[in-house]
């Protein structure tokens, strides 16, 4: 890497010889890492690191994630309606498995869907009950 960032003097450097001494000198190495990635785009820091046989990668902002012809291909993500009938595309259920592909059935719930239901079953509130508190603004 410190050859395909044109920092030969890193590169021969015997403090980074083993892994142990680029851990050492970690906060040396970053900057110059960071130095050299900022000062290019993505495209060129790729190039040079494919070039020089050193595994890279862009970090993918969410925006990019769901423009990726990769994800597309691979159905990352699926569209449900949301209760007031607008789309929204979601992470999709993984792994794909071929008897059980799972999938979002629908949005989230609106909020205090469940409140009822909820406190009934795990508290054991009755509909008398629940009424007070609604009236008393506690729910």
């Amino acid at each position: 890497l410190m050859n395909a960032m044109g920092r030969v003097d890193l590169a021969e450097d015997p403090r980074f010889a083993d892994n142990a001494g680029r851990c050492a000198h970690k906060e040396l190495l970053e900057e110059a890492i960071v130095a050299w990635t900022s000062s290019l785009p993505a495209e060129e820091v790729q190039a040079a690191c494919k070039a020089a046989s050193v595994p890279c990668g862009p970090i993918f902002s969410i925006k990019d994630i769901m423009e990726d012809a990769h994800f597309q291909a691979r159905q990352c993500f699926e569209e449900v309606m949301l209760l007031d009938g607008r789309p929204l595309k979601v992470p999709a259920i993984g792994p794909k498995l071929s008897m059980s592909p799972g999938g979002t059935e629908r949005g989230g719930p609106r909020l205090g869907e469940h409140t009822d239901e909820v406190l009934q079953q795990f508290l054991g509130l009755s509909s008398k009950e629940l009424s007070k508190l609604r009236d008393a603004g506690v729910i």
